[in-house]
């Protein structure tokens, strides 16, 4: 017998699945665009901010998203700071598959047994095996897009970034991971982000600067890419201060 007010057990269960559905789309969406706020979210997944803020609940509760404060970038203007929310370690563990534990255990075999400059070189063979992909795109796109192509490159590895204006008065680009499968281990063996922003640097053609990353327990690896950088300058030449019949007589020779 059906009282009122109840709902069949199927529609409670196709709810619930509707629920859990929207909650992913919420959750992967942060995963995807970093940090973001009530409104944020709303746009992008076309629901009510009431709707969203439901959701959130349930994903904070179950220790998935957590609140922050909005970064500012340069001068803070009046009013409280917006909020955002962000994946917790736990909802970022939802999304990755990267054998945590041993990767730390084999990282850890190699310091003890060889030394911390062999989980440097590790870290930078690593990269530089993965960048070949990635040099591929970067050479294939003109010099304005190349930041553009690496994120490109990069997301088609997992790592959902992307490229953008640097906020304020900074003039250059930043390029956004929102999601990294190694952040634990990264946590443990921060040469495997020194060797990412290496390959950065040699990828783009000029010095970068990471600010932020997510294994340092910020929301998203940004680094931060100079416009119009030019190469370091070369040395300027030596004035020899002696002959060529003395230069020739100390070749070979030690100065004293």
């Amino acid at each position: 017998m059906k009282y009122v007010g109840e709902a069949p057990r199927e529609e409670l269960a196709a709810g619930a699945r509707s629920d859990r559905s929207t909650r992913n789309r919420v959750a992967r969406s942060i995963l995807d665009h970093g940090p973001s706020t009530v409104a944020d979210l709303a746009g992008r997944l076309g629901l009510t901010q009431a709707a969203v803020r439901r959701h959130l609940d349930t994903l904070a509760a179950e220790k998935v998203v957590e609140a922050r404060e909005k970064r500012v970038y340069g001068a803070r203007g009046r009013g409280r700071p917006a909020k955002v929310f962000a994946l917790t370690d736990c909802g970022r563990d939802a999304f990755d598959h990267a054998y945590d534990a041993i990767a730390v255990d084999a990282l850890r075999w190699i310091e003890r047994h060889a030394g911390g400059e062999a989980v440097t070189a590790f870290a930078r063979d690593r990269l530089g095996s993965q960048a070949d992909s990635y040099r591929e795109a970067v050479a294939a796109a003109p010099p304005e897009e190349r930041t553009e192509a690496l994120a490109k490159a990069l997301s088609a590895d997992g790592y959902a970034a992307v490229a953008r204006s640097a906020p304020g008065a900074q003039q250059g680009e930043q390029l956004c991971q929102h999601h990294c499968p190694v952040a634990h281990v990264a946590e443990r063996y921060p040469q495997l982000c020194e060797a990412e922003t290496e390959i950065f640097s040699e990828l783009l053609g000029t010095h970068v600067q990471r600010l932020a990353t997510i294994a340092h327990g910020d929301g998203v690896c940004t680094t931060f890419i100079p416009r119009g950088a030019a190469p370091p300058a070369a040395p300027p030449p030596q004035t020899p201060t002696t002959t060529s019949s003395a230069s020739a007589s100390m070749a070979g020779r030690n100065p004293a």
